[in-house]
């Protein structure tokens, strides 16, 4: 089976419906998904950004707001705009990177739920704690597990990988062989794409 490298960030408003969505898709096209958490901060310190465009540009984060409330209506998916936003989301990507395959996936989607389902802030080790338990998961191991250096530097490491792809922004999704698909609107696209070969 062809496999699809599904890079997102928790602080990004489109990985959101992405990530609620990506699993079942992927299963109905005979797609693998390799889920890659990373960071923007530092793709977009690169671009001159000190902060998310939707900030930046307010046009076009009033735009982005409405759409993906229109978005996650037409999936029936719950949306709260999280404050403050972008949140960070540094500590829920190194847990994420300590979990693997469809434990990883899971609680990605968990902690999109807390964060624009119910308006949580992922920053807080609580959320993190409350999220992992919630999976059966030993928060406490997992938590100092993405405290170490190890997990740090796995971090970096996919954060320089997804900027070293050409990454700009998230949900990206690369389907072997190096096509490139980003937005939540591209994800059948890449899937398809995927299913092709």
């Amino acid at each position: 089976m062809t496999r699809v490298d599904f890079w997102y960030e928790f602080s990004s408003t489109y990985s959101y419906p992405a990530a609620m969505r990506a699993a079942e898709i992927a299963r109905e096209r005979s797609v693998v998904l390799r889920w890659r958490p990373f960071l923007l901060g530092p793709i977009f310190v690169a671009q001159g950004w000190r902060n998310s465009p939707f900030n930046l540009y307010p046009a076009k984060g009033r735009y982005m707001w409405r759409d993906v409330e229109r978005v996650c209506a037409k999936l029936s998916l719950p949306f709260r705009r999280p404050e403050p936003f972008p949140q960070n989301s540094l500590f829920a990507s190194r847990a994420a990177l300590v979990l693997e395959d469809e434990d990883r996936a899971a609680f990605s989607r968990a902690i999109y739920a807390a964060e624009y389902g119910e308006g949580r802030p992922i920053a807080e080790r609580a959320t993190i704690a409350e999220t992992l338990a919630g999976l059966g998961h030993n928060p406490s191991a997992i938590i100092e597990r993405a405290s170490s250096e190890p997990i740090k530097a796995k971090l970096r490491s996919e954060t320089d990988e997804a900027q070293r792809l050409g990454i700009f922004g998230a949900p990206t999704f690369i389907v072997e062989g190096g096509e490139l698909f980003w937005g939540n609107d591209r994800l059948e696209d890449a899937l398809d794409w995927a299913a092709r070969y």
